[in-house]
Parts: C-alpha cells; sequence; structure tokens
C-alpha cells in the first residue's frame, strides 16, 4: 500500500499541495481529476519521489527511494524515453534493468498500438511517442503504474480500445492511477475517482457508490467544483 500523510508542496511561495492525506492499496483503477494546475502533476512527482516536499510518503511502510521504486512506473508527457534508439533497444534495456519487465504484454501492446520496433523514437509522432511511453510503463513490471494525461495526441477509438486492452491484461495486484481530463470516458473502468482543486483532495469516491446514488461521475465533479452553466449563456450574451 502507498500512504501519503500530511503531504505538502510549494514552488516558492505557490502551494501545489496541501496537507494531502491518502491510502491508495494494490489492485484498483484510480482517476484523479482536477482542473488545470490543481496539483495532479506535482502530485504523481511527489508520488515517485521526483520532488521533494513536506510530510511522508511510505510503500508498504517504507520510504520510497532507491531501493523499491521499480515497483512504481510512470507515463509521464515529459517523456522517459531515449529518443536517439529504437523500441527493440529500449526492449532489451528494459529486461536487463527490472527483472519483471513482462516482455509478452510489451510485444501484444506493441502489436496492439501498431508501433515500429526498429524505429528510433525520436522518429515517432506525438500520439506514437505517449503510446509508447504507457507501453513502456505497463510492461515494467510494476506494482503501481502512474499515467499522467498518458492519452493526449490520441484518437478516441484508440483510447475506448486501449482501456478494453488495459483492464484485460491487468492483474488483482497491480494499481493504475490516470490523471486525466477525459471524465466522461474513463468513468466505466475506474474504480475510485480522487478529486483535486487547488492542491488539496476535496474528495475520494467509490464508483460503484456514485453509480448507486442514480448519478454520474461527471455530475458528482460538476457538483464538487461549484460548475457554473449559466456562465456560457453570460459569456455569449456579452459577444452578442
Amino acid at each position: 500500500m502507498i500512504e501519503m500523510k500530511n503531504v505538502s508542496k510549494k514552488y516558492k511561495d505557490k502551494v501545489a499541495l496541501s496537507n494531502c492525506n491518502l491510502q491508495i492499496p494494490k489492485g484498483q483503477v484510480i482517476g484523479l481529476f482536477g482542473a488545470n494546475g490543481a496539483g495532479k502533476t506535482t502530485f504523481m512527482k511527489c508520488l515517485m519521489s521526483y520532488l521533494a516536499f513536506d510530510g511522508e510518503i511510505t510503500l508498504d511502510g517504507e520510504k520510497i527511494d532507491g531501493k523499491n521504486i521499480s515497483r512504481l512506473s510512470f507515463a509521464t508527457g515529459d517523456h522517459s524515453f531515449f529518443p536517439s534508439i529504437t523500441a527493440d533497444d529500449h526492449k532489451r534495456f528494459y529486461k536487463m534493468q527490472f527483472p519483471k519487465f513482462q516482455e509478452k504484454r510489451y510485444d501484444a501492446l506493441m502489436e496492439f498500438f501498431e508501433l515500429p520496433a526498429k524505429k528510433k523514437i525520436g522518429a515517432f509522432s506525438l500520439g506514437q511517442q505517449n503510446q509508447f511511453e504507457v507501453v513502456l510503463a505497463i510492461s515494467q513490471g510494476a506494482e503501481y503504474v502512474i499515467m499522467d494525461e498518458p492519452f493526449a495526441g490520441n484518437d478516441v477509438f484508440n483510447r475506448e480500445d486501449f482501456y478494453e486492452v488495459l483492464m484485460s491484461v491487468l492483474t488483482k495486484d497491480e494499481t493504475v492511477i490516470i490523471s486525466t481530463h477525459l471524465i466522461e470516458e474513463i468513468a466505466d473502468y475506474i474504480d475510485r475517482a480522487i478529486l483535486i482543486r487547488k492542491g488539496e483532495i476535496i474528495d475520494d469516491l467509490l464508483v460503484a457508490e456514485i453509480k448507486s446514488s442514480g448519478k454520474t461521475l461527471i455530475e458528482i465533479v460538476k457538483e464538487k467544483y461549484d460548475y457554473r452553466a449559466d456562465r456560457i449563456k453570460k459569456a455569449v450574451d456579452q459577444i452578442k
């Protein structure tokens, strides 16, 4: 289990995270939602120990560091691959670095996305690069797969098919945390929704309970974020 206790992060005078407390067990698919600048990416980078922060984050009671970081993987829009080498080169490198690397899963996902194995990653399109980043993260053999806007540059058909593939290949011990604005698209694939607003975790929701309430996830999110539908009419009226 990953546990966050009183985690806060500042960039100079700007508060990015404020007193966040959370438990993330194995075996869940979690959606991380919030507006631009809410703190989602900072939240994920703190989980990965990429940033210094106040508070404590532990994995099964131990600090996340070089000894256990391989139990987490991160698919980021900043990209963590080597652009000057091929996909096949990455595969060989990952097999050497990660003893639990899942070669069968990697090969299947490469075929699914129709990614060229012998082409340098720097020559991939942006959509292909994002797909490859996800392939590496899911195939690393990590117990916690963290994905920050993983589907940027991908069309809706690729995204929907990928959700189905992802749900099919995950084991009961794997946890996936997905940060995305595509709330309605992934609502049927997640177990839990964590809502961040201005650096604070404002709610932690079980999707099964949302469905039993008769509301949709997007309706709940709009309520939590005080969404004002009237601002559209106001803007249109001002333009006219």
